[in-house]
C-alpha cells in the first residue's frame, strides 16, 4: 500500500545493540536493520528527508537521499532520549538492579529521569520544538528518519484520543507512521 501522507515517520531498523537501551549511543544498524528500512520505504514518496544525526538513522537517510535525489537535513532534536547510566543495558539487566526505577518508567514515563540521563519531560519539549519547526504539511512530502521514543512522543501529542501513554504505543523497528487526518496510519514491517 502506498503512503501518501505529507509527513511520514520512519523508525530505524534493528541495531547491533540488540535489546539494550541506546538512546544517545551511536550504534550501527545490522544487515537486517538495513533491510527493514529499505522494505519500509519502498512505497514512500518524499521530497525531503529529515534525520536524527545518529548513525542508525543518518546512514540510511544519506543512502536514501542519494538514491532518490532529495535533500537530507540532520535534526539533533529528533535524537532518542538519553538514557544516561542505562545506556547499553537491557531491561532484563535493569530488573536485577534497578527494578523500581524501571517500573516507574513504564508506569509514569512523563515524570521519569534515568540516572544521569535526560528527563522525559525535557525530551518531549525538545521533540515538540522540532515538530513546531519542521512539521508543517505545506513543506512538501517529508520523511523523518528517527527513533521509537521520538515517534511515541509525536503520536501521543498529535493524537491524544488514540494514545493514553507513550509507553503504550507500539513502534517496531522499520515501521512507518503516516501523520494525516484524525488518526495515524501505520505500516508495520513484514
Amino acid at each position: 500500500m502506498a503512503i501518501a501522507s505529507a509527513i511520514q515517520l520512519l523508525r530505524h531498523g534493528e541495531t547491533a545493540a540488540g535489546q539494550a537501551f541506546i538512546g544517545s549511543s551511536d550504534v550501527a544498524l545490522t544487515a537486517r536493520g538495513w533491510q527493514q528500512m529499505h522494505s519500509a520505504v519502498s512505497d514512500v514518496t518524499c521530497d525531503r528527508i529529515i534525520s536524527s544525526p545518529l548513525q542508525r538513522c543518518a546512514a540510511f537517510a544519506e543512502t536514501l537521499a542519494a538514491a532518490r535525489g532529495v535533500p537530507v537535513l540532520y535534526e539533533p532534536r529528533w535524537c532518542e532520549l538519553d538514557f544516561g547510566a542505562w545506556e547499553g543495558r537491557t531491561a532484563a539487566e535493569l530488573m536485577q538492579t534497578e527494578a523500581a526505577a524501571l517500573q516507574e518508567l513504564w508506569a509514569r514515563p512523563e515524570a521519569f529521569v534515568a540516572p544521569a540521563g535526560e528527563a522525559v519531560a525535557a525530551f518531549r519539549r525538545r521533540v515538540l520544538a522540532a515538530w513546531a519547526e519542521h512539521g508543517r504539511a505545506d513543506a512538501g512530502r517529508t520523511l523523518v528518519v528517527t527513533h521509537g521514543g521520538v515517534i511515541r512522543v509525536l503520536l501521543a501529542a498529535l493524537y491524544p484520543d488514540h494514545y493514553a501513554s507513550i509507553m503504550h504505543i507500539d513502534v517496531p523497528h522499520g515501521s512507518v507512521h503516516a501523520l494525516a487526518g484524525a488518526a495515524p496510519a501505520v505500516e508495520r514491517p513484514a
